[in-house]
């Protein structure tokens, strides 16, 4: 017969066991409808008129140019400043994604952040739009290590939202930025710097035209 402090103590592994498997959500982590909610609204710019209007038709040039790179295995420099260019007027999220130190690698904390996404991406509202996944950088480092870096990063984002969701490739395009465009410019070190931008590049129904 099993003694109470046997079990006891076997109950207690086999919880600690179960919490080392399943990694927290971080407390600067979106979740699935916050990403959602952010990817779905338009932006807003002011007219002279101080009238806020909403910046949300492509040209029938950005359409071309965005169905082309769907079918591009690596941007070359001229698209990936024109895709920035297109991002700027698009809803776009910035989401914290941790990786191992100088890797490519996501690590287990990363993992809640990854399947929210893969959540709010596949979700009604959002399935079947293109996506660019922006990689970015600190600016520690030499650019061209940051810039590969920021590329492999990026890759891997799209991988894991490929595999775990079954996303097509199509409708994610992976884009590295390096340390060209840091959020805290103030601080060019700052953890903030290090992230992926998502931004919704189009619906379904333009791309596809």
């Amino acid at each position: 017969m099993v003694s109470r402090k046997h079990f006891s103590k076997k109950f207690a592994l086999a919880f600690l066991a179960l919490g080392a498997l399943a990694a927290p959500a971080l407390a600067g982590d979106l979740s699935e409808q916050q990403i959602i909610d952010k990817l779905k609204t338009p932006k807003l710019t002011r007219s002279l008129s101080g009238h806020a209007t909403e910046v949300s038709s492509l040209s029938a040039n950005d359409v071309a140019f965005i169905n082309r790179i769907r079918k591009t295995r690596s941007l070359s420099v001229a698209d990936r400043e024109q895709v920035a260019s297109i991002a700027k007027t698009r809803p776009a999220v910035d989401l914290e994604i941790n990786f191992d130190y100088n890797s490519a690698s996501v690590s287990p904390q990363a993992e809640p952040q990854l399947h929210s996404l893969g959540k709010a991406l596949t979700s009604g509202e959002l399935t079947g739009a293109v996506f660019m996944l922006g990689g970015h950088t600190d600016a520690k480092g030499p650019d061209g290590y940051n810039q590969n870096l920021s590329e492999r990063r990026a890759e891997t984002v799209k991988k894991f939202l490929m595999e775990t969701y079954k996303i097509p490739a199509e409708n994610l395009v992976s884009a590295g930025y390096g340390e060209t465009d840091l959020k805290n410019k103030a601080d060019p070190n700052a953890a903030e710097n290090r992230r992926v931008q998502v931004v919704n590049m189009a619906k379904n129904e333009s791309a596809s035209k």
